[in-house]
């Protein structure tokens, strides 16, 4: 009977062994032999399927899947295969498991975790990006609500924006605070504050992760559970760069327009480029702050001192934008220096996506006030609803995208069709951006002089 058991043990090692290294061919014909070997588990309760999608082999998976293998086998842990794809970032399998009907609603036993954290926390974006677009159709996340998913808690109250901020993922931060993730979510339960993502992230240490926070209307004030708040987290773990940024003493960042959030249909294209345009404003802001860190950084080496931070200062009247030029013919009329990049879709009026956030971004908007009015046109007043990327008519009458701007007649007689038309407008526009600006012009400020206090 030793023996017997010994063969048994040998022919199930040399099966795991031939599906880890995608020997297709080893695998079929012992399953022609022995089809309970799809059934069979490794010591720690791994079954073919799982170990078929933690290496990411896609031919073997679908055999096995072909066989009527249930998608949601656990492990030992409770881990569905679907979150050891999203662990190590096999996106094919992945989107095979959740073609086969595979749960992604599932927790494992090791720390209540689904998937959707799994693929933030390992920082695998594209898994992530599959996985909310599975939710949005899937009928088991309709049932339990689109947002409720994006925003899923686990054992420990944190959220997928929270693991992702935690790891240092900014391109899984990205995505879901573009798909409704809560940026000042608590890991707290029953009324107790715990740590936001930016609290997280400034431990972390990671700055694009705090960009994208901030631009998404973090709170640099809010405080955790021992009452500190990001500015004091980034201080303690020694994140001088963080802090600097975090610090409630330096300028308000530029956040993304909550009126822009309520437009029913905001092109992805539109969307890319004012997002875009928001970060770079703040790059510009951050010049000052971070150049006066290293610069204090510099001043300790050489004296050989331990760590210290300065308190950035509200200044930045020498900060270079760095603005490009535009040629008089392509430029938006209203700040007159950048090229027209985004369209108002109804009326067809254009502008530059710096003006577009400025038009929307007068003062910091506050979650208990905001206004869910959509933002009117400068020109002819009316409601905005749909912003799209730019296009001209060319003397075919065929679109063009704004990359490919035709001839300076088309460009001049766009920018004259601007102007004249929201004349009436346009005055009043521009005396809020003269405010912005410094001198009349529409480019963002980086300051918070004309932005509400938090």
């Amino acid at each position: 009977m030793g023996q017997g058991l010994s063969c048994a043990e040998s022919q199930d090692h040399a099966f795991f062994t031939a599906v880890q290294l995608g020997e297709f061919d080893t695998v079929n014909a012992m399953l022609e032999r022995d089809p309970s070997l799809l059934h069979q588990t490794t010591y720690d309760r791994q079954y073919p399927l799982h170990i078929a999608a933690a290496n990411g082999q896609i031919e073997i998976l679908t055999m096995l899947l072909e066989r009527s293998v249930d998608p949601d086998m656990v492990n030992r842990h409770k881990q569905t295969p679907l979150m050891l794809a999203a662990m190590h970032g096999k996106i094919s399998c992945l989107k095979k498991l959740i073609e086969a009907g595979a749960n992604i609603l599932k927790f494992d036993s090791l720390n209540g975790r689904t998937c959707l954290h799994h693929a933030a926390y390992y920082g695998h974006s594209d898994c992530l990006q599959a996985i909310i677009s599975a939710a949005q159709s899937s009928p088991v996340a309709v049932s339990w609500g689109y947002a409720r998913f994006v925003n899923i808690r686990d054992a420990r109250g944190a959220t997928p924006l929270h693991l992702a901020a935690r790891q240092r993922r900014p391109g899984c931060v990205h995505i879901l605070l573009g798909n409704g993730a809560l940026v000042c979510s608590s890991t707290g339960g029953y009324g107790s504050p715990g740590s936001t993502p930016l609290h997280l992230a400034a431990r972390g240490g990671s700055l694009d992760c705090i960009r994208a926070l901030l631009a998404w209307g973090a709170d640099r004030l809010q405080r955790d559970a021992s009452g500190r708040i990001p500015y004091v987290v980034a201080l303690k773990h020694k994140n001088g760069m963080c802090a600097a940024l975090l610090n409630p003493s330096s300028a308000e960042p530029l956040v993304w327009p909550s009126p822009l959030k309520f437009i029913s249909e905001l092109n992805q294209e539109a969307k890319a480029l004012l997002e875009c345009a928001l970060m770079e404003a703040n790059r510009e802001r951050e010049k000052n702050i971070l150049k006066e860190v290293n610069r204090e950084r510099e001043k300790n080496m050489l004296k050989g001192s331990g760590h210290s931070l300065p308190s950035p200062s509200h200044s930045a009247d020498g900060t270079d934008y760095n603005i490009s030029e535009a040629s008089d013919t392509e430029v938006c009329c209203i700040c007159f220096e950048q090229v027209c990049t985004i369209e108002v879709q109804d009326c067809g009026h254009q502008m530059c996506a710096q003006c577009t956030l400025a038009l929307c971004c007068h003062n910091k908007p506050n979650p208990t006030t905001a206004c869910l009015n959509p933002p009117v046109c400068p020109f002819c007043r009316s409601a905005i609803v749909r912003l799209v990327v730019a296009k001209i008519k060319n003397c075919n009458d065929a679109d063009q995208d704004i990359g490919e701007i035709g001839s300076p007649k088309l460009r001049k007689s766009r920018k004259s069709r601007n102007f004249s038309e929201g004349s009436s407008s346009f005055k009043g526009l521009s005396a809020t951006f003269g405010k912005m600006g410094g001198r009349g012009s529409g480019r963002i400020a980086a300051e918070n002089e004309w932005m509400d206090k938090p």
